[in-house]
């Protein structure tokens, strides 16, 4: 209405001027103007009415031609109304046009962005753009026999507040969600190396009844001791075959975590340079402890091996499994389907019908156009101001007038992107973002006709020839989604176990067929971890392929990733991921991608809202626990030692 009032008072201005300088418009020029619909009947009639003046004899009465005293008061007023209608509605704004925002994929960044905006209580447009036929998770994933299937089984750890608490916000329980806190295993050609503890409810071996004191603590749970006494304790009995002199010469890779994490960014980016192995050999790492457990370890949380990976990186994971709290490693998973129907799906319900949140399934964006700045200078910052995306169905669109975009992107949907895009691929920043490589991901779900019992249901395996360096993990469906059997098997009725079986870092096993995949499980790697598979048929099987698809954070890549707020040049994009740079809005869940990717969304939706011409209100962001206080005093030591002594073991 207020845009209404706007117009005709600007109107009314404007012929008021006309006429007062004797020009006359006719009903034509009007409605080509736009303006007639907006025309009240008493500016109608005086339209009309000077028309017909045109056509008057010159001796008719001056005053019936030029209207009498009150016609011009009337005039008078109209033109005050029209003038103040004018100021009013520039003065409060509300003549700003409908905000748009784009985010450019739907995985936990994604949403994470979506939500913030979404529950800003800004009046904008919001759509979100994915490859996936349907980002929402509503359309379950099937194989071709119709049976579920997911691109990779993903655990939740201990210190995931926000996703923890977008669940309580969705009225959903955790344990409706999430398996408990579970165990891991390592398996080796040798058998099981090692067992992965739940910290939280880690016991005491047993004890010769011999030793009084500690016979007494035999199976009790252990108190949450301060870090790294707790792990150490934990994980004492678990470690079947590594020696104890080889677990003690961790010591010195804990000290250089401290060194790291305690560091500004250029220090950082010093141990960025360097690679994992290069750091376990300068400390003194054993070979041992190295190739049956921490390189495992690494291939299926960060997906490559050591010599391939930053050690900046590897030691913010490592910060959590020994130097966080005691119970900030302990993993579970979801019980019940796959993350997206889990998860994202309530998300996607509640965006969508709360808040008119639009999804466009099945679309990759093309070229992403900036409009320049609009003052003139050389030092205003650019905009993106429209993109142009293609659906499966060979269906194309553009979306223009584009007040935000959040890329929300892998490193190979940024490829895509910035290749298609010569305005982003000008961004030094997109393009060193644009330069980096991915990590290949094989996904294989197996449906066994018989029940396998295992020691644990999340396993790993390690040193295994033929896993042909990828990493390889496997996991029991069937005993985490205990009483969810007939949804694992479709349409078919339950026989045995499902088992998701994923492998990291996978390209020499990329270009194999599906049937050397599953024999090579079924026939070296799974009878090798657990007898009990060489007796069990394969029923169906599924193999998915996605190369590219995780984060590779190598050495030397620190400074090549994006930055969560974007490059200056540009004033309304942001970068979202589990791999951004977030500088001053950095959060404690480094090296758990999961919760780091939902919430560089939810504080890149934040930073677009902070930069708009409608400042709405921003998403809260939970931290994680802070640091327990010895791990804060070895920090506060470090840097004082440091000023005096030299980093000598990194370039």
């Amino acid at each position: 209405m207020r845009r209404i009032l706007l117009m005709v008072a600007t109107f009314t201005l404007l012929q008021q001027s006309l006429l007062s300088s004797g020009f006359t418009l006719s009903p034509a020029s009007t409605h080509a103007a736009g303006f007639a619909p907006f025309a009240t009947t008493s500016t109608r009639t005086r339209i009309m009415s000077t028309e017909e003046d045109d056509d008057t004899p010159s001796d008719v009465n001056s005053d019936e031609s030029m209207g009498t005293e009150s016609d011009r008061e009337q005039e008078s007023s109209a033109l005050k109304w029209a003038r103040q209608q004018v100021e009013e509605t520039s003065s409060n704004g509300s003549t700003k046009k409908k905000q748009k925002f784009v985010i450019v994929g739907a995985g936990w960044a994604g949403w994470g962005a979506a939500k913030a905006l979404c529950q800003s209580g800004v009046d904008a447009d919001i759509t979100i753009l994915d490859a996936l036929p349907d980002p929402t998770g509503r359309t379950p994933y099937l194989s071709k026999t119709k049976k579920p299937v997911e691109a990779g089984t993903r655990g939740f750890w201990y210190d995931y507040p926000n996703i923890n608490s977008l669940l309580a916000e969705l009225s959903i329980p955790e344990d409706d969600v999430f398996t408990p806190f579970t165990n891991s295993s390592f398996y080796s050609p040798d058998g099981l190396e090692a067992t992965a503890p739940v910290f939280s409810t880690a016991k005491f071996p047993d004890f010769p009844d011999t030793i009084p004191f500690l016979s007494g603590l035999s199976g009790k749970g252990i108190p949450q001791l301060p870090s790294p006494l707790g792990q150490v304790l934990a994980t004492f009995p678990l470690f079947e075959r590594i020696p104890l002199a080889d677990r003690a010469s961790m010591v010195g890779l804990l000290l250089a975590t401290v060194d790291c994490l305690a560091g500004d960014e250029h220090v950082q980016a010093q141990y960025d340079r360097m690679t994992a192995h290069d750091l376990f050999i300068k400390f003194r790492l054993s070979p041992r402890l190295v190739e049956d457990f921490i390189k495992p370890t690494l291939l299926v949380g960060l997906f490559k091996p050591p010599e391939e990976l930053s050690a900046l990186v590897v030691m913010e994971l490592l910060y959590y499994y020994a130097l966080a709290h005691v119970d900030s490693f302990d993993v579970r998973w979801i019980r019940n389907g796959t993350v997206s129907d889990s998860l994202i799906a309530p998300l996607a319900n509640q965006l969508i019908d709360d808040y008119g949140l639009t999804v466009k399934g099945g679309c990759r964006v093309g070229q992403i156009r900036l409009a320049p700045n609009t003052d003139g200078s050389s030092s205003s910052p650019n905009k993106v101001d429209s993109l142009d995306y293609t659906c499966m169905d060979g269906t194309s669109g553009r979306i223009d007038d584009i007040d935000g975009v959040v890329l929300a992107l892998t490193c190979r949907g940024m490829q895509g992107v910035v290749s298609a895009s010569p305005d982003l691929a000008r961004v030094p920043m997109l393009a060193d973002a644009a330069s980096l490589k991915g990590i290949d991901v094989i996904s294989v779900r197996l449906w066994l006709d018989k029940t396998v019992p295992t020691r644990t249901p999340a396993n790993v395996f390690s040193r295994f020839y033929e896993l042909r360096g990828a990493g390889g993990t496997f996991f029991m469906l069937d005993q985490m989604q205990a009483g969810n059997e007939e949804a694992l098997w479709g349409e078919d009725e339950p026989q045995g176990s499902v088992v998701a079986c994923d492998f990291y870092n996978a390209g020499s096993l990329l270009a194999l067929p599906d049937e050397d995949i599953v024999h090579t499980l079924m026939k070296d790697l799974l009878p090798s971890a657990v007898s009990e598979f060489s007796s069990a048929t394969v029923v169906d099987s599924w193999v998915g392929r996605y190369p590219g698809a995780v984060s590779w954070f190598a050495p030397g890549t620190y400074s090549k990733r994006p930055k969560l707020q974007g490059d200056p040049s540009i004033s309304n994009l942001v970068c979202a991921g589990d791999w951004v740079r977030m500088g001053d809005e950095e959060h404690g869940a480094k090296g758990l991608c999961q919760e780091r990717a939902y919430v560089s969304g939810l504080q890149a939706g934040n930073i677009l809202l902070k930069r708009g011409e409608e400042i709405g209100k921003t998403h809260e962001v939970l931290q994680v626990r802070p640091d327990e206080p010895q791990f804060r005093a070895s920090v506060a030591l470090n840097r004082e030692v440091m000023k005096f002594l030299p980093r000598f073991w990194v370039r």
